[in-house]
């Protein structure tokens, strides 16, 4: 009896192994084992996860039905058609909350903006998009930016260009990111991007934090939830990150409150050093009358969404964007002529003028480009949701209330059937309309900045800090990619590269 039990089992695993050979020739899709589900699948790739994503979708036809292992609730519905994707973040968005998974798996944001539903979003969102909308905040945003790149990026890239080295542009990037978006959110400048570069523990943290988010994706929740308990492992570092970066902030929360409760004791007026986002938010909650009743996790889980939001979005796009433009030489060489064109002052070495915000708006090649860039490699690559109903999405896949709905953006840059067959080349023309304006895509097509009701509010001031960027060092200096240097995107929450941008660096002449 034994005997034939083993045989009954051994020709079972010998059917499906062949049967996953023979489907592994013709096809990439991930082969369903009884028990595992398609993790087998998903593992073999999880150092590759969005390239490997990109494939199964384009041979599903834009939508997989991904069965998790047995007892893991960790069925999930991919998808990169525009359809769903609109249904899901516009047309039926009060069915597709972030969901209680979200909120296990990204606990790190607390109950932020990004993490937050109903009452707590709707309140953060609305008093958030007030202050950003404010036209002193926008110039606040686009000052603090060009003052950073011209007293800390370009003395970096003279030297480095000066001394022959190599640099790597994605770590003087992150640096630049992390901080703007601290003075812009904290109005403390943690200077990372100087000569010596620093290490600071706190940065670093996030970093961590983003690696182990992406695993608690592709992993059982056990098994995570296992190393967090033990402190092993990435979940052991993100922990230990959480709490530098929780000393951080807390640090700086409380001068804020100290600061604000001086000028309103005293009737004073902000000056341009308080027009940080914490600032406004705190004085807009102090008018209210509800201040004192905000805990201090409140305004830790805000800040540290808003800064994880601000310096990876940026540092992620910056760094493809250059590489991009490196093996593109002819885009470029467009880029910069049309910049020396509409600002005059980058055509001679120490007239340097601050180029404001409508005389950005002329770069329209420019733009093109950063979209074109931001297509190929969103910054966020994928989103996911959980409905809280039974659903049946424009594709046709019905989709259950335990089941989460995972949207590649990634994916989305990637498919013929939404950009043709030229959408793996770097063409920023296609951005461009016949009479010469920035063609706008709907959101359902280019996802980038998110779709709907929770649509990214920083659009626009990230487009002029990517612009304030990029004029400042396409005018001055030539960027060239290390010979034989390996570019993949990283394992990852945020789309940066694996191993870095390993760069030589030169003056234009």
């Amino acid at each position: 009896m034994y005997a034939g039990i083993l045989f009954v089992i051994l020709y079972i695993i010998f059917i499906y192994y062949k049967k996953f050979y023979v489907r592994k020739e013709k096809s990439s899709l991930p082969t369903y084992w009884p028990i595992f589900g398609m993790m087998h699948g998903m593992l073999l790739n999880r150092g590759r996860i969005h390239q490997f994503l990109t494939e199964i979708l384009k041979q599903s036809g834009g939508t997989l039905l991904f069965k998790g292992p047995w007892f893991t609730n960790m069925d999930m519905l991919i998808t990169s058609d525009p359809a769903n994707v609109h249904y899901i973040l516009t047309k039926n968005f009060a069915n597709f909350p972030k969901g209680p998974e979200f909120k296990k798996i990204f606990d790190v944001l607390g109950d932020g903006i990004f993490a937050a539903e109903s009452e707590s979003w709707v309140d953060q969102r609305r008093t958030i998009k007030s202050l950003v909308n404010h036209t002193s905040y926008q110039d606040y945003v686009a000052t603090t930016s060009w003052n950073k790149v011209e007293t800390a990026l370009i003395p970096i890239l003279e030297l480095v260009s000066e001394m022959g080295m190599e640099v790597d542009m994605q770590e003087l990037f992150q640096r630049l990111a992390f901080d703007c978006s601290c003075m812009l959110i904290i109005g403390h400048d943690p200077t990372s991007l100087c000569i010596d570069l620093p290490h600071l523990p706190h940065e670093k943290a996030f970093a961590d934090a983003e690696e182990a988010i992406l695993y608690r994706h592709i992993l059982p929740k056990i098994f995570w939830k296992l190393q967090s308990w033990l402190h092993i492992g990435k979940e052991g570092k993100f922990r230990k990150g959480k709490k530098v970066v929780d000393q951080f902030l807390s640090h700086f929360i409380s001068l804020k409150q100290q600061n604000l409760k001086r000028i309103l004791d005293q009737n004073a007026t902000l000056g341009w050093e308080d027009f940080d986002l914490l600032t406004g938010y705190m004085r807009v909650l102090a008018e209210k009358g509800c201040a004192p009743n905000i805990s201090d996790e409140f305004w830790k889980d805000l800040v540290l969404n808003l800064i994880t939001a601000g310096k990876d979005t940026i540092s992620a796009a910056l760094t493809w964007f250059f590489w991009l433009l490196a093996t593109n030489p002819a885009e470029e060489e467009k880029i910069r002529q049309e910049i020396l064109t509409y600002l005059p002052s980058m055509k001679e070495v120490g007239k340097w003028r601050f180029p404001n915000r409508e005389e950005l708006k002329n770069l329209i090649y420019l733009h093109g480009a950063l979209c074109e860039s931001l297509r190929l490699f969103p910054p966020i690559p994928f989103q996911h949701k959980a409905p809280l109903e039974q659903d049946v999405l424009p594709s046709g896949h019905r989709i259950n209330p335990n089941t989460k709905a995972v949207l590649s953006f990634f994916s989305m840059g990637r498919m013929e059937s939404i950009w043709g067959k030229d959408c793996l080349e770097f063409k920023p023309g296609r951005w461009i309309s016949e009479s010469g304006c920035v063609k706008v895509e709907p959101s359902s097509k280019f996802a980038t900045f998110n779709a709907g009701p929770r649509s990214c509010l920083g659009k626009e001031m990230s487009f002029v800090q990517l612009k304030i960027v990029a004029a400042a060092i396409i005018s001055r200096f030539n960027i060239r990619v290390k010979e034989g240097h390996s570019v993949s995107p990283s394992t990852s929450v945020v789309l940066h590269m694996k191993h870095g941008l390993m760069v030589k660096v030169s003056k234009r002449v």
